[in-house]
């Protein structure tokens, strides 16, 4: 599933299509992906015109000038593709593979919903797993929305600080790679970037969150920032289901220090360690136990 890099690096795709654009046709092809499309969803989207894209965790926010704004998640293969207009070439948005030839046209099998700009543009999304999700709700309410609430701190706007992650984490008695995945805690980290951070700051995955002290979550804080900043830099990961605005894949999984790398020498200069793999809450944890304390 798409972490924070990836979601972002779709977003920053998106706005130059959509941001400022209003939306002169929307077609919806079926009555659901994960949960149904709101009722009248391709008429209510039709006319609109979109102010700006933001993010909020692992969703892309579009903010209509009615006063709705579009919710977005891409699930497991959610993708988009943007065609200018009069051409049958896209720019791929998340998901790399195709389904030749009718997808080029926006008409594939697994093409859910088509947006048209008023300068011709074209926005499709497709999902061959439909495991994404699009929803219309108030943007003053948005806060308040099932989705959101109780959500923690954005990890980059602004930059997440040693201070308010110590005391996200005080008292906390779960594993801090646990305690990480908790969006209630920091929104929008997975499991890869989650690993990558715990390994640059020192900390092994399995210590009791509560434990660490301010200096080592200070690091943790800054770690954190720094692999999600590297990780949308280079696009994002690719593993599988991810690919960068121009429909190319990201590069950020050749960065990887200890995800997906078990069994090989620890990048750290001198530790001599080797990655280690094992599970934490039914998801592979990657890191070196001499190195990560």
């Amino acid at each position: 599933m798409p972490e924070l890099p990836e979601v972002e690096t779709v977003r920053r795709g998106l706005e130059p299509a959509l941001s400022g654009r209003r939306i002169a046709r929307a077609v919806v092809r079926r009555k659901d992906l994960r949960v149904p499309f709101p009722d009248r969803f391709g008429a209510r989207l039709t006319g609109r015109r979109v102010l700006g894209l933001r993010r909020r965790a692992k969703y892309i926010l579009a903010d209509l000038d009615d006063g709705e704004t579009l919710i977005v998640h891409l699930g497991m293969s959610g993708r988009f593709t943007i065609y200018a207009k009069g051409s049958n070439e896209g720019a791929m948005l998340g998901d790399f593979h195709h389904d030749a030839p009718e997808a080029a046209a926006g008409a594939g099998k697994h093409d859910h919903v088509l947006l048209e700009t008023e300068d011709g543009a074209r926005i499709v999304y497709n999902d061959h797993r439909r495991f994404g999700l699009m929803l219309l709700e108030l943007t003053g309410s948005l806060d308040d929305h099932k989705l959101f609430a109780g959500l923690g701190p954005e990890p980059l706007s602004p930059p997440l600080d040693g201070k308010t992650l110590f005391g996200l984490l005080a008292g906390k008695a779960t594993p801090i790679k646990a305690a990480l995945l908790d969006q209630r805690v920091v929104a929008g980290l997975g499991n890869i970037y989650v690993s990558e951070a715990l390994h640059r700051s020192g900390i092994n995955p399995k210590r009791a969150a509560g434990t660490l002290s301010a200096p080592r979550v200070a690091r943790l804080a800054d770690a954190i920032t720094a692999v999600l900043t590297d990780a949308i830099a280079a696009g994002g990961s690719t593993l599988r289901d991810h690919a960068q605005p121009s429909g190319e894949l990201g590069y950020f999984q050749h960065a990887f220090r200890v995800y997906d790398r078990e069994g090989t020498p620890c990048p750290t200069a001198n530790c001599k360690g080797t990655i280690k793999r094992i599970v934490q809450a039914g998801r592979s944890t990657f890191y070196c136990p001499v190195c990560q304390r």
